[in-house]
């Protein structure tokens, strides 16, 4: 019982449903922006080359991690267009883990420290 339960705990905070070995790059706007635990989620409506929507549903790390890598909880809003990369999940379904996504003002943010760019802060400004 006690190992049965240790698994799920692993398998529910692995990274192995997505294809780390590929990357998509998508541009479509924005349904939903989930400043959740354990994860924060970027849902996303993409038009393919012939119009058609299809939804998105972009994972990444918790909100404490996002914040070290200069996230907000306000940084996205519905109707917001973004550009986003990440690693497509391995089923195939329409959905995957950040690699990095660009805003609306044009900052590129990555999933936490060491998974994609940060910004540099201001000049003159305190680190925080």
């Amino acid at each position: 019982m006690i190992l049965a339960v240790f698994m799920a705990a692993m398998l529910h905070h692995s990274f192995s449903m997505f294809d780390q070995t590929k990357q998509v790059n998508l541009t479509g706007t924005v349904t939903a922006f989930e400043w959740t635990n354990p994860h924060a989620y970027i849902e996303v409506d993409v038009p393919d080359e012939k119009g058609a929507v299809k939804h998105w549903s972009v994972e990444m790390g918790s909100p404490s991690i996002l914040q070290q890598s200069g996230w907000k909880f306000r940084d996205l809003k519905k109707g917001d267009k973004v550009t986003v990369r990440l690693s497509p999940l391995r089923d195939g379904k329409p959905g995957g883990l950040l690699i990095q996504a660009t805003l609306p003002d044009g900052r590129t943010l990555g999933n936490g420290p060491g998974r994609g760019p940060t910004q540099p802060a201001a000049q003159g400004a305190p680190n925080q």
